[in-house]
């Protein structure tokens, strides 16, 4: 009942404030429509006669009298009014060929006309329509400062706040709408009882959590959490993006801040909900704007009213940040945010979950497993999975089907994990060839390489930047790398660069395997220097062997290694990559023969899945292909989940286009 009271109270003050500003805007219009209106009835109760007829009128003595204004222009009044147009006209105006004579006024005199004369200026009307723009103005003024008085205009508000406040009205999120975050919702949950039944916590001596920080990825539903968030709470919510709050003056900032922070007081207890607040949260004395900046008293005037001289009982911070690492440490601390809620990519389980929430509106075929896709996209986040149910059911919607079916989903898997196929890329037939064995050599070693994750397919199809692709998928989540995974991944990384050489040649060898040993590189250095998997330094974290840091007012740049740690470092990941190399080679001599297969049904079919490559493994025939090319895909590819080699289960060690092609 309380809610349908405010609801129609809002309505009712929406209303009112629409009939203030029609009725406004409707006056600025009829006032000169009026003024224009009493101007033209005017001049029609006036005759302009010609020079001609005002000499008949004056021979006929029916001139009673004449103004002279400005030497050539005379309005008068007839004795005898004349018809025009079926009315009687009394007045006339007259314009003289020249100024005024003296024979016309000794004429005028003689036939008994009053004969006067005025200074040339405005009449009242001219004057009125020359104020009427400074009236104008001035009326715009007061309406635009009535209104911020009233808090219905923010056209000049730069100190208020931009926070949106959901209302009853707006359609709401809830934790049923929310799945693969668990942890997360029971921490929010906790919160939403807080604010409903505070007295349940505060019998024993709890006290209300003054902020809370969704830390995550992006893609990974922190802001969806803060809307169910909002629709379960059924308290006042408060959202905002943390670049609302800097401007280009001084000080607004700090002064939104306050605004915020007093509406929340007032509708407390409530929460207020800030996106991306890194963008007004970050370290403060790490820029070039020293401590004077705007962001740094913005958020000096945050810290201080999250948890200042006066605290604010009732009012719940809620903010969300892919980047916790750049925050300050005095936003991060207890007693501002009291928890950290980490928000991670969704494990098999709660990728399930995601799937069936986003195809709950989905009419699905019977086919569609989403368990044995949830298990086929590991470490995808959230939004890549809402994107892979978006692009099956587009698919599915542009070949008319009626539902949609497990191959449109394995297709819109492959177009978000891999890229989109790019047929229409011109590629010689060298070339093909070449992309070919490089692929069949990743696929090669995928399948020889023991403690490798599963091959899942093979294509030299371009896709997004790639001329082809070989991609696997591990069984399983995994968390940790063991030494002996990461090597085998160099020794796959390799297995293109060393498939050209062997085939065509040192001579042969293309830029294809560029983004290969720029990936092998990375892990090699990061065995070495974070992971500590180098038999020559041990277990010790080297870090970067140089970097710029901000000391003051001046660059510095500081080594944190001594020379010769430094050419032992090189010296160990060209030992790694080497020892990879000479891997790869070793496995490719020895199943020479697969390789040549591999290639050569990939530059027939361009295509292969791993049944496909265990037929051509033990020596079989592939099957007939059923149609010439796959399911074509529209030429503009998403965006697809950038991850660290290291990190990413999924392998995509295709090679880049030379830099003619790209």
């Amino acid at each position: 009942m309380a809610k349908t009271n405010q609801n129609d109270g809002n309505k009712d003050q929406k209303a009112g404030r629409f009939l203030r500003t029609a009725s406004f805007w409707a006056l600025v219009i009829l006032i000169p429509l009026a003024i224009f209106q009493v101007m033209e009835t005017s001049r029609q109760l006036q005759k302009e006669l010609t020079y001609t007829e005002f000499r008949e009128q004056l021979d006929g003595d029916n001139i009673k009298s004449a103004t002279f204004t400005e030497g050539r222009k005379i309005e008068g009044e007839l004795r005898t009014p004349m018809q025009v147009d079926g009315q009687p006209i009394d007045q006339f105006h007259t314009l003289l060929p020249t100024e005024a004579s003296q024979d016309l006024i000794d004429q005028l005199e003689t036939a008994g006309v009053e004969v006067k004369a005025e200074e040339t200026g405005a009449n009242w009307v001219s004057y009125l329509i020359s104020v009427l723009p400074w009236i104008l103005i001035i009326g715009l003024w007061f309406f635009f400062f009535r209104q911020m008085q009233a808090g219905g205009s923010r056209a000049f508000s730069f100190g208020k706040s931009k926070a949106k406040l959901l209302t009853g009205d707006t359609p709401h999120v809830t934790f049923a709408d929310v799945a693969g975050a668990d942890e997360a919702k029971e921490d929010l949950k906790e919160i939403i009882e807080f604010l409903k039944d505070p007295a349940k916590f505060r019998r024993l001596g709890g006290r209300l959590p003054k902020g809370a920080l969704l830390v995550g990825p992006p893609g990974t539903g922190k802001t969806l959490l803060a809307r169910a968030v909002a629709g379960e709470a059924g308290r006042p919510f408060f959202s905002m993006s943390g670049s609302d709050f800097v401007e280009m003056f001084v000080g607004v900032g700090a002064s939104r801040v306050r605004d915020l922070f007093e509406q929340g007081k007032t509708h407390a207890p409530c929460i207020i909900f800030i996106d991306e607040i890194d963008a007004v949260g970050r370290h403060r004395g790490a820029g070039l704007g020293g401590g004077h900046d705007e962001r740094e008293q913005t958020l000096n005037q945050l810290l201080v009213e999250m948890d200042g001289f006066e605290s604010n009982e009732g009012v719940i911070l809620l903010a969300a940040t892919n980047r916790p690492d750049v925050l300050d440490p005095a936003l991060l601390r207890p007693g501002r945010f009291d928890r950290q809620i980490v928000v991670d990519s969704p494990d098999v389980r709660g990728r399930e979950g995601i799937l069936r929430v986003h195809t709950k509106e989905i009419p699905l075929s019977e086919d569609v497993e989403l368990k044995v896709l949830a298990k086929g996209t590991p470490g995808l986040s959230g939004a890549d999975l809402a994107n892979i149910v978006n692009e099956a059911a587009l698919l599915a919607a542009r070949k008319d089907k009626d539902r949609v079916y497990m191959e449109d989903f394995e297709v819109a898997k492959d177009k978000v994990m891999l890229g989109a196929e790019r047929r229409s890329l011109v590629i010689s037939e060298e070339e093909r060839r070449v992309t070919a064995y490089h692929e069949a050599g990743h696929a090669v070693i995928a399948r020889r390489v023991p403690g490798l994750d599963p091959l899942h397919k093979v294509t030299i199809v371009p896709r997004g930047r790639a001329l082809g692709v070989t991609a696997s998928l591990p069984e399983e989540d995994r968390h940790n790398y063991t030494k002996g995974w990461l090597e085998g991944q160099l020794v796959m990384l390799f297995g293109g660069r060393v498939a050209e050489e062997m085939v065509f040649g040192p001579a042969k060898i293309t830029t294809g395997a560029g983004n290969d040993i720029e990936r092998a590189t990375m892990i090699a250095r990061r065995m070495v220097t974070q992971f500590g998997m180098s038999d020559a330094l041990g277990p010790i974290a080297v870090g970067e062997q140089e970097h710029e840091i901000f000391l003051g007012r001046e660059f510095s740049q500081r080594r944190e290694v001594s020379d010769k740690t430094a050419e032992l470092v090189d010296a160990e990941i060209k030992r790694i990559l080497d020892d990879a190399y000479s891997n790869a080679e070793r496995v490719l001599n020895e199943s020479r023969d697969l390789l040549g297969a591999i290639a050569e049904a990939l530059l027939e079919r361009e295509t292969l899945d791993l049944d496909d490559v265990r037929i051509l493994e033990e020596g079989g025939k592939l099957p007939p292909l059923k149609s010439p090319h796959p399911i074509a895909e529209p030429a503009t590819p998403p965006a697809a989940p950038v991850r660290r080699p290291d990190e990413s289960p999924l392998e995509d060690a295709g090679g880049e286009p030379s830099p003619a092609l790209a």
